[in-house]
């Protein structure tokens, strides 16, 4: 299935993909739904015969608007942790966003006045379907609902300003994430193996595949649900390949004007105008 949390004139809705329309599933969001037991068969249920929206022209919030928490993943990718001139982790990188951080997957970026160094990041994010605290191989499978695409878009002046990034991480309505979040039955399983791009403009700047993944997805719920508990809805960026702006040379930022596309195969492309605030 392909879920998505949609605005209307009502509010928000979850829905479903069906064909070309979104299938109302009886839930304000995708948070709400996951957070019923049997989210998957309720899911699948809802009647296309029941209120629906057209695919064209809809309106994508963020796939959830209200996670508990969001938890990114940075050095995930061999190529991208060499352009960085760092050693292959041990443990991954963990640091936070907030939901006041999110947008959705069509939604302008307003580049804040205060930072010249707006950077692109494609990620697979992982979004949790139940429940689970120091969870095993098999629950830390179970409680995965789906994934999505991220644009962990990072302010670079302000992520160096100290050795602990999250300051360049969190600028309010900064990081896109959907426009859908697709289940695992859909692109392979857990650990599927997913060709994510980045392109400015129309060249491409990132390109990779989930595949090489130091820590895969299942790795990283069982890894944060043993700091913490992670509960529906809430979300975990995997990481982002090499071909940030901040690592080229000479170095390339996103300005007022340009449109940013982050895409992943069998899940959809976030793609956003950046706008000058």
């Amino acid at each position: 299935m392909k879920l998505a949390t949609i605005r209307t004139d009502g509010g928000t809705r979850a829905v479903r993909l069906d064909g070309e329309v979104l299938v109302d599933l009886g839930y304000s969001d995708l948070g709400e739904l996951f957070a019923e037991a049997d989210w998957r068969s309720r899911a699948a249920a809802a009647p296309a015969s029941g209120t629906t929206y057209p695919v064209g022209g809809a309106d994508f919030a963020p796939v959830v608007p209200n996670p508990s928490k969001v938890i990114c993943v940075g050095h995930n990718y061999t190529d991208h942790i060499k352009e960085m001139g760092r050693e292959l982790p041990e443990y991954p990188t963990l640091f936070p966003k907030f939901a006041d951080t999110l947008l959705g997957a069509n939604d302008d970026i307003v580049k804040p006045a205060e930072t010249d160094a707006l950077d692109w990041e494609v990620e697979l994010a992982v979004v949790i379907g139940g429940q689970v605290r120091r969870a095993d191989e098999q629950q830390a499978a179970d409680a995965i609902a789906g994934f999505t695409v991220m644009n962990d878009i990072s302010a670079r002046d302000w992520q160096f300003r100290t050795i602990e990034w999250t300051q360049g991480k969190i600028w309010e309505a900064s990081t896109p994430v959907g426009p859908y979040v697709v289940t695992p039955d859909e692109v392979g399983g857990v650990r599927p193996s997913l060709e994510v791009r980045t392109v400015v403009d129309g060249q491409v700047r990132q390109q990779d595949d989930t595949g090489t993944l130091l820590f895969d997805p299942v790795f990283l719920v069982r890894y944060i649900s043993t700091v913490i508990t992670l509960r529906p809805g809430d979300i975990i960026a995997t990481g982002t390949p090499a071909g940030v702006g901040n690592a080229r040379d000479p170095k390339v930022f996103l300005l007022p004007g340009n449109t940013v596309v982050t895409e992943i195969s069998g899940l959809g492309a976030c793609t956003n105008e950046v706008v000058g605030a």
